[in-house]
């Protein structure tokens, strides 16, 4: 017998198994932890809205401009902006490349960042144009199909506006509509049986109370489809019965409110009591706040925020679900070759500045306290956005800032 090999198979079985128990207690604290957070009362939760329009398409993909049509993607329009004033940061360079969000490995390594820096779920703005889903790749072809998407929960906004061509637009020209945003009734029916089918009934769809959150981002578009108030509410009624009878709770009706250019304060009244919405919220600072410079700063505009939030909390009868949004600069959706104008209608527009990732660190921190002073509020926000690159808002990785704005998350809510 060769006792020295056996002296050292024996040392190194020690070893493997000391590894072992140190994995087996170091993964046993991490679940504990993990538990401790699901059952603690004051845990918030962190959703970030995701815009997908990073992705190629092909001729057979509803196009999106009038201007391009296959093998395009919004980051042309990141890759072509200029600075347009003095000291303008433009343009940006994502960290991780150009990337095609419909490939389930970029999507396994977003998911990845998220997770592992504090996000819970995406929010993911959803489309439905001309009876066919419009930008759903990244989230059926990518999501859905990467290796850890039930790591992570996720959810949809019915992004339910018209369709513009802003891919870019042009001060003085007539902007150029591609899609309504209303539905009527039938077929909202069968958008209802396409959302429980493909996205609700997933193991890791984001549930409030067992319900699926679902969230509206244009009521007025909502409504009219319908044609009036009763018709939108027995639409999310049939919506709901079909939840209930898939094994769900029901659905947990969200309203994104807005304050500037769609709807006034008075008019969120007026749909509150009217419509069965269990929550509402925001999509991003701008719907709340008028930016009063060309380069606005980042906490005024946070305070000015905050100011609609405490008004609001009195006002809606119902939770509110904050906003903490990273940054607003949404002129690469404009000309680059053409005149820029901060005053002139969106995309052109004032800017947000010195949202460095300290002063967004601390807005995450602030809306924290703020709910967390709140006994019987919401422990839910949101956070614009993972990826709005050509509207300045984004917490993906880019060459200057790296994953900065990620660790703020992970500061405030990792623990």
């Amino acid at each position: 017998m060769d006792t020295n090999g056996y002296k050292i198979n024996n040392v190194m079985y020690k070893a493997i198994n000391l590894i072992l128990a140190t994995v087996v207690l170091l993964y046993s604290c991490n679940v504990k932890t993990t538990s401790e957070k699901q059952n603690d009362p004051n845990r918030i939760t962190v959703a970030a809205y995701y815009f997908p329009n990073y992705h190629l398409r092909d001729k057979n993909d509803p196009r999106i401009s009038y201007q391009h049509l296959e093998n395009w993607s919004e980051w042309e329009l990141v890759k072509a902006a200029k600075p347009r004033f003095e000291g303008h940061s433009q343009p940006k360079a994502p960290a991780w490349g150009y990337t095609d969000e419909k490939d389930p490995k970029v999507m396994a390594q977003k998911i990845e960042a998220a997770t592992s820096h504090g996000i819970d779920a995406f929010i993911f703005d959803w489309y439905h144009y001309d009876g066919k889903p419009f930008l759903n790749r990244c989230l059926d072809e990518g999501f859905l199909k990467a290796s850890n998407t039930n790591s992570i929960k996720f959810s949809l906004m019915w992004a339910n506006h018209d369709w513009k061509d802003f891919f870019p637009y042009t001060h003085g020209e007539k902007i150029r509509y591609l899609y309504s945003g209303a539905v009527n009734s039938e077929e909202f029916d069968r958008i209802g049986d396409e959302l429980i089918r493909n996205y609700f009934t997933k193991p890791n769809y984001w549930l409030i109370d067992g319900k699926a959150y679902f969230s509206i981002y244009h009521i007025h578009k909502f409504i009219e489809g319908f044609g009036s108030l009763e018709a939108a509410q027995k639409a999310m009624d049939n919506l709901n019965e079909k939840a209930i009878k898939a094994g769900l709770k029901g659905i947990h009706w969200n309203l994104v409110a807005w304050k500037k250019s769609i709807l006034t304060d008075g008019e969120v009244h007026e749909y509150i009591p009217n419509l069965d919405f269990n929550s509402t919220t925001s999509y991003v600072w701008v719907h709340h706040v008028k930016l009063p410079a060309v380069e606005s700063d980042y906490n005024q505009v946070r305070d000015l925020y905050f100011a609609h939030w405490d008004k609001v909390k009195g006002e809606y009868d119902m939770p509110y679900f904050p906003n903490v949004t990273m940054g607003w600069d949404p002129s690469p959706r404009t000309n680059q070759n053409k005149e820029w104008n901060s005053t002139w209608a969106y995309p052109y527009s004032n800017t947000i500045s010195n949202n460095t990732p300290e002063n967004f660190r601390k807005a995450l921190q602030l809306t924290k306290e703020k709910l967390l002073d709140d006994p019987n509020g919401p422990r839910i926000l949101n956070i614009n956005c993972w990826n709005e690159w050509t509207e300045g808002s984004y917490l993906e990785p880019d060459i200057i800032n790296g994953m900065a704005y990620l660790e703020a998350v992970k500061e405030v809510f990792v623990k």
